[in-house]
């Protein structure tokens, strides 16, 4: 599913994107907003994709790398997880400024920028020798990543008409299960390598951080930071999603201007962003330890547990497109985000109930993968949804910052519970209770039913 920058040109692509639920309904507007709007998904959607797949993969794939990189290097669970972890220290660093950034500069290249520098840390973490190596080197893959994901969401602001917006959202972040089910039997192959003396685990790093510098190059010159920009799109077009974009952002301003520091300062954005951190210590920690899971109630081989854990993200690819789609039919953003955080917390601790089959665990390890990525696509509309463009890019990057210091904080934490009492029921079951407490802290969120509908008649 890796599709070339000029995906859309095909019969084949025209096809997929026409079912695409950012599709749906599109003839029931004038033909030039059909058109822009269709033309806008296919250039942009298919590539943000791209970029979020080889993201993340950069991000988790330790998980895959883990057995054997701890058993070579003799790190215990409590020093892979502060390395899993660290992660996000450095990634909050940069945060705030990179939505800004990409706000009031260029979100094009800032993101390449940030493309190039995390595939060179992300190839690093193939030569690490000590702790010491394993922490310095995911600090600065933290540091080099920061500002991708709330760059993406501030950029589709400037492209995508509030009613599309979880849909966008959706299409983006489906490259998240995507890249773990390549990454994983594609990391499977490369644990099997022995080039010039390396280990296989150090080709997973190696390997998969050259296409981010490669994509880094490409972004470059194949994005847009505004329509105003774009060679691609017909005058009319270009005038009508300006159009669209202004009448939205004026829609905003009726209710009151708030400035970046009122933005930062909303109760709104902290209850995001305290909810997303709570959501994360889960998440996370799930992903860095799901063949570990696997392979404890399996008893399979190191490099076929790795490949099962592709499963889940299988049935989470779909979840995540029935999310947009569902959350932007009915223009609803805080349910369609906190009840999903609930059902992942439930499935994932009826997952940690000892002596069960593997069918069982896998099948509950399947839900709580679909449920937990029903939530960010109606969560990250939230945030637009009150604010004008300088205050939600920096509430986007707040809510990111303080959200990923969860993926600090349950690394770290499942690391030092399964270092001290083995119990590795126990520490995944502290970690579901942080998705259960993060559906319920979103609850508290208010959004002003003037500002929702002028989201929706967009």
């Amino acid at each position: 599913m890796l599709l070339p920058p000029d995906y859309g040109t095909s019969s084949v692509s025209r096809d997929y994107l026409d079912s695409y639920p950012i599709m749906a309904n599109i003839e029931a507007i004038s033909p030039v907003a059909a058109r822009v709007r269709r033309k806008i998904a296919r250039r942009i959607i298919p590539f943000a994709f791209i970029l979020y797949i080889i993201c993340y993969l950069d991000r988790a794939n330790i998980a895959f790398a883990k057995l054997n990189m701890v058993k070579e290097l003799g790190f215990s669970e409590a020093v892979f997880g502060f390395g899993a972890g660290i992660f996000f220290i450095g990634y909050v660093f940069l945060e705030i400024p990179g939505a800004l950034i990409c706000e009031r500069w260029s979100a094009r290249k800032w993101i390449a920028r940030i493309l190039v520098s995390w595939g060179l840390c992300a190839a690093l973490l193939g030569f690490i020798r000590t702790p010491f190596h394993f922490y310095g080197a995911r600090f600065l893959l933290g540091l080099a990543e920061a500002g991708f994901y709330p760059g993406i969401i501030v950029y589709f602001t400037h492209w995508f008409v509030g009613r599309d917006r979880a849909r966008a959202m959706s299409g983006f972040i489906v490259g998240l299960p995507v890249s773990i089910i390549l990454g994983a039997p594609i990391s499977s192959l490369f644990l099997r390598l022995h080039w010039f003396g390396l280990s296989g685990w150090r080709w997973v790093f190696i390997l998969e951080g050259v296409p981010a510098i490669i994509f880094g190059i490409i972004t470059w010159f194949y994005l847009e930071d505004h329509p105003r920009d774009a060679a691609w799109l017909d005058p009319e077009e270009r005038e009508w999603i300006s159009n669209e974009l202004e009448k939205e952002r004026h829609g905003k301003l009726a209710g009151g201007h708030a400035t970046v520091w009122q933005g930062l300062s909303q109760p709104n954005t902290l209850i995001l962003a305290f909810a997303l951190c709570l959501a994360n210590v889960e998440s996370y920690a799930f992903v860095f330890w799901l063949p570990t899971t696997i392979h404890r109630v399996s008893g399979f081989s190191v490099s076929v547990s790795t490949a099962w854990a592709a499963l889940p993200y299988v049935v989470g690819f779909f979840a995540v497109l029935a999310s947009g789609r569902m959350s932007d039919r009915s223009g609803e953003r805080k349910f369609h985000a906190a009840v999903p955080l609930m059902l992942s917390a439930t499935f994932f601790s009826l997952s940690t109930v000892p002596g069960q089959s593997f069918p069982v665990v896998i099948t509950l390890l399947c839900l709580t993968t679909a449920a937990g990525f029903c939530f960010p696509p109606p969560f990250w509309v939230l945030p637009t949804l009150t604010q004008g463009e300088s205050a939600a890019a920096a509430s986007i990057g707040l809510i990111n910052c303080i959200g990923n210091l969860g993926g600090f904080f349950g690394p770290s934490a499942v690391g030092l519970v399964l270092a001290r009492t083995h119990s590795y029921p126990l520490g995944m079951s502290i970690l579901s209770m942080g998705a259960m407490l993060a559906g319920l802290v979103l609850l508290a969120v208010r959004v002003p039913r003037k500002r929702v509908e002028v989201m929706c008649s967009t």
